[in-house]
């Protein structure tokens, strides 16, 4: 009666266990080492129904010092079908428990199978019992396999009945939970995919960010991989499990969601002007040279002045056009677009008008970038946006910080970062991993509208001169610089 309350506690023991595991291959291995020290038996196997088969996912055989699945990686045999020709596949499709005390003098089932496994790997199968999984609708989730029991002096035995009578307690228990973990693994593959749906549609509004945020994930991927390898080099516990791992890697996916609602004409602008302003300016020049062709006509400017009037509107126009798309603008071609600012022509009205307007001016007076104040701030609010979309998820406690590791990623360690001028301590780890990754990518990038992508050791270098300057985190940013992680 001892022994009795003993396995019940085990069981009661083992149900809060498997109620508490989520990763599927840690349920399975769970579930098959404790049916293996409840029945005290081998050897045992756990199969999953697939299809119209069951596939083998974790094997163990102590005699013969086998143990294969349990990593995620299957056993290398083929599965079973599920017909009644096999002791296993007929258990679950007939759903009831098979024991057999002597399988070389049992005539009721075919167990040819486990005789050729023997005969080949040397090992000497004699009690077998056999349990169907299935979850409380009675679909069929799969079979638990135990063989050889052994007494309490290491005999192989019979499998007691109050044995038969655990295991298929514990059966029921695992495949409500195989199939509640199977559930949720469902549903957050199904998040997933939808993250990666709204990204994708992010990235497809513009044909100048197409793969920005994939770039990003991929890298995220090898550098977590990286700083993990690196830890275990030195001995030290890894940063990222599975579970911070996943997080991180949604944040990534979800740092620019706030571009949804960016308006196309600033996150698309190619250059300072936009596209009517570069046609009034043209128009103007125009206007110019047809005033200065009427003045020559009538006799009012000579031959010479009509043709420099013609020569410096073409010089204007080409200058224009090349400020238009400068990467910086220095001083000295500051100073020339000064000068053409002072000048005028007469209209027909007798007003005098300038050759260039005040905004565009102010357009292409800017000195780096090709966005004016307003339209910058215009996204750099897609982080508030972000930010703000992302508080309408009600996300899970292992998935709580990926609304703030997104919207965080502008913010800087000295303070001069958006939307919020954190600094320091106030963002974490996983934010720094982000912003180094998304600079990185912006910097090398060869679909931007307003600069020509840089080469990945320019890439690094200004990386590196951010990290010095205290914008970045040094340590991270030099262990992304040896991670590679961006190579294919």
């Amino acid at each position: 009666m001892g022994m009795r309350q003993k396995d019940v506690d085990k069981i009661l023991e083992l149900g809060v266990l498997l109620s508490s595991e989520r990763d599927l291959n840690r349920l399975l291995e769970k579930i098959l080492s404790s049916v293996m020290e409840l029945t005290r038996c081998d050897a045992g196997t756990l199969y999953l129904l697939d299809g119209d088969s069951l596939r083998f996912k974790i094997m163990r055989n102590d005699t013969l010092g086998k143990y294969e699945g349990g990593d995620g990686r299957d056993p290398n045999l083929p599965p079973v079908p599920l017909d009644r020709k096999h002791v296993c596949s007929l258990a679950l499709l007939e759903n009831r428990t098979i024991v057999v005390g002597d399988v070389k003098n049992c005539r009721e089932y075919d167990f040819s199978g486990h005789l050729n496994y023997d005969k080949e790997m040397g090992y000497d199968t004699k009690s077998i019992l056999v349990v169907p999984m299935r979850n409380r609708e009675g679909e069929r989730i799969g079979v638990l396999q135990m063989i050889n029991a052994m007494d309490s002096q290491g005999n192989v035995c019979p499998f007691p009945e109050d044995t038969v009578l655990l295991v298929e307690s514990v059966a029921s228990q695992a495949a409500i939970t195989i199939q509640n973990v199977r559930y949720i693994r469902a549903i957050k593959g199904l998040f997933q995919s939808f993250v990666r749906v709204m990204s994708s549609a992010v990235d497809e509004r513009t044909p100048y960010n197409g793969n920005h945020t994939r770039h990003m994930a991929a890298y995220g991927e090898k550098f977590i991989d990286y700083l993990n390898e690196n830890a275990r080099a030195k001995g030290e516990k890894e940063p990222f499990s599975q579970e911070h791992r996943e997080e991180l890697l949604m944040s990534i996916w979800f740092h620019d969601i706030g571009k949804l609602v960016t308006p196309l004409e600033v996150m698309n602008k190619e250059s300072r002007l936009s596209p009517m302003e570069r046609q009034e300016f043209r128009h103007r020049m125009e206007i110019v040279r047809l005033l200065a062709k009427l003045e020559h006509a009538r006799g009012e400017m000579t031959a010479e002045e009509h043709e420099k009037v013609m020569d410096q509107t073409r010089e204007a126009e080409a200058f224009v056009e090349d400020m238009d798309k400068e990467g910086y603008v220095t001083d000295e071609k500051l100073a020339r677009l000064n000068a053409l600012r002072e000048r005028t022509y007469t209209g027909e009205d007798g007003k005098a008008y300038p050759w260039i307007s005040r905004e565009e001016y102010d357009m292409l007076s800017i000195r780096r970038g090709n966005l004016s104040q307003k339209e910058r701030k215009i996204m750099e609010d897609h982080v508030v946006i972000t930010d703000k979309l992302l508080s309408q998820i009600q996300f899970s406690p292992d998935l709580s910080h990926v609304r703030e590791w997104a919207a965080d990623h502008h913010e800087a360690l000295n303070g001069t970062g958006y939307p919020r001028g954190k600094k320091g301590q106030e963002i974490p780890p996983e934010v720094r991993i982000i912003t180094i990754l998304d600079i990185f990518d912006a910097l090398v990038a060869e679909d931007r509208p307003y600069k020509k992508g840089k080469t990945v050791e320019e890439a690094l270098k200004i990386l590196m001169d951010g990290a010095e300057k205290g914008r970045l985190d040094q340590e991270l940013t030099q262990l992304f610089a040896e991670s590679r992680c961006w190579q294919k």
